[in-house]
């Protein structure tokens, strides 16, 4: 069984679905398999930490990309709109508050719910 984030990360089957796999105080630490691109959204009250496990993964933010390889994090503040993508596949730990909607207010199929990111991985 899978018992570090790199490999809790690897093991997942779907991509762009974070999971929760802990928790500290008023925030959920998540991994996610990454390829291609999620969608363009912003969380409007909450900063979201993204380190790289594996691979490299891009952050477009409408001033600026930020490309981050692995072992790097980068935080994109609260209300900056924003657009990770990944060319090839990439694991990344996530570090959010436990009110951060995935996509924010935007909707897609990529979208998951918080019950979807709580599921056993």
């Amino acid at each position: 069984m899978p018992t570090t984030p790199k490999q809790i990360a690897a093991s997942l089957t779907e991509l762009w679905s974070p999971r929760v796999i802990a928790e500290v105080d008023d925030s959920y630490i998540k991994v996610a398999k990454v390829s291609g691109s999620l969608a363009w959204h912003s969380h409007e009250n909450e900063d979201e930490l993204f380190l790289v496990l594996k691979g490299h993964l891009k952050i477009e933010m409408e001033d600026r990309t930020v490309e981050i390889g692995e072992g790097e994090m980068f935080v994109v503040p609260k209300g900056v709109r924003h657009n990770p993508l990944a060319e090839h596949e990439c694991l990344i730990m996530l570090i959010e508050k436990k009110t951060t909607l995935h996509t924010g207010n935007t909707v897609t199929e990529k979208t998951r719910s918080l019950a979807d990111q709580l599921r056993p991985t």
